[in-house]
Formats: C-alpha cells, sequence, structure tokens
C-alpha cells in the first residue's frame, strides 16, 4: 500500500509556520523574552508530529498534527520551566563570573576555576560554596531534571593530569550541591579534561574560559 507523505509534511510545514508567525523577533526585529519558550515549542511540535505520523498508520496526516500540538505544548512547557529557573538563578547569584545559558532544552550554569579553586586544587573556596547552595536550592524548586556536573581545564601541562583534575573538581562541585539537597540519583559528575575547550588555548584569556565547571540542568521530559 502506499501511503501519502503529503498530510505529513503539511502538519510539519503547519508547525514551522506557527513558530515564525508567532516570533515578534521575526516580525520586529526586537529581542522576545519568551524567545526561548517558544523556540521549545517549535522543537516539540516537530518531533510530535513525526512521532503522531509513525504511531497512527490509518492517518498519518492526522498523526502528525495531534503529535505536534502535543509535542508543541510539552516544549511549551519545558521552555517556560527553563526560562522562569534561568531568571531566578540570575537574581540570586551574587558573583558575576557565573555565567547561565538558556540553550531551550537545557540549563549550562558555567563556575570559571579561577574563582572556584586554587591553582591545582579541587578543593571549593569557601567565597564559591554559598553561591553553589543556592544553585542547590534552585535545583530542589525544580525537582523534574536531572544535573550533570562537567569539569573541563585548559591545555596546560599533562592531558591525563588534567583528566583526573577535572573529574575531581566535577566530584567537589557535585558533592556540594548533594549535600543541600539534591539527591544523589539526580547528579551525575563528568571530567573532560581538555577535551572540550570553548575558546583558544593560544591565549591566556581563551585558557581562563576553558577552565571551568559547568552544571548541566536537563528537564527529564526534554
Amino acid at each position: 500500500m502506499t501511503i501519502s507523505k503529503l498530510p505529513v509534511a503539511a502538519g510539519l510545514s503547519a508547525v514551522l509556520a506557527l513558530g515564525a508567525c508567532t516570533d515578534p523577533a521575526t516580525l520586529s526585529g526586537q529581542t522576545d523574552p519568551n524567545q526561548k519558550a517558544k523556540q521549545g515549542a517549535l522543537i516539540g511540535g516537530l518531533i510530535g508530529a513525526g512521532a503522531g505520523a509513525i504511531a497512527n498508520d490509518s492517518d498519518r496526516g492526522l498523526g502528525a498534527l495531534t503529535g505536534a500540538a502535543v509535542g508543541a505544548a510539552a516544549g511549551g512547557l519545558v521552555g517556560n520551566q527553563l526560562d522562569k529557573q534561568a531568571a531566578e538563578l540570575r537574581q540570586q547569584l551574587a558573583n558575576d563570573g557565573i555565567t547561565i545559558t538558556n540553550t531551550g532544552d537545557r540549563l549550562v550554569v558555567s563556575v570559571p576555576n579561577d574563582i572556584t579553586f586554587d591553582t591545582d586544587s579541587a578543593a571549593v573556596r569557601p567565597g564559591l560554596r554559598s553561591d553553589l547552595n543556592k544553585v542547590a536550592q534552585n535545583l530542589l524548586r525544580y525537582p523534574n531534571s536531572t544535573v550533570q556536573v562537567i569539569g573541563h581545564t585548559d591545555s596546560d601541562g599533562d592531558a591525563t593530569y588534567n583528566q583526573g583534575l577535572s573529574v575531581r573538581r566535577a566530584n567537589a562541585v557535585g558533592d556540594i550541591l548533594q549535600a543541600g539537597g539534591v539527591s544523589f540519583d539526580r547528579v551525575q559528575t563528568i571530567g573532560r579534561g581538555e577535551e572540550q575547550p570553548i575558546a583558544s588555548n593560544l591565549t591566556a584569556e581563551g585558557k581562563a574560559r576553558n577552565r571551568r565547571v559547568e552544571i548541566v540542568v536537563i528537564p527529564r521530559n526534554a
């Protein structure tokens, strides 16, 4: 039996059109404070459309549209939650060196190693513990997520040593989050060493950016 793909394509096009038409930034060139939530809805709609089409063999067009609607709703909820959680963190954290990035499907809280640890140390400085405790309290208010704590270094020194140091630093930050009440099964600690730079290791400024611990908050239904 030959099944027409046109209704499925129409369903996907409808979701794309909805995202474009409801984005004030597209219409006016201005930044939309709810952009991440809308991106989440759009991504969820596209995924839902594909899943709905596959699930509904009798009417793939209807399945795509139904799946798109359900997926968009779920994606929008995730995006709204992340917008709210990010705004609360920015208001609560005292250190301007900590950055919070909402990618649309997760939050990345980046803590520079230079303000968190002494050189060649995995002991968190007392001045940063307060902010990390605030991150823990924020995670308790938003329990429907998993948390990856990822340690990174620059490329100076031995790569094997850097890998071990990144693991120890990720564990140190993860321990503080767990001591603040975040359950053990939500937190995964990972060391990446010098494998994932975000800037050039050829400059002092780039190396400083690469030395970091990232707390990645991933909604469970993302």
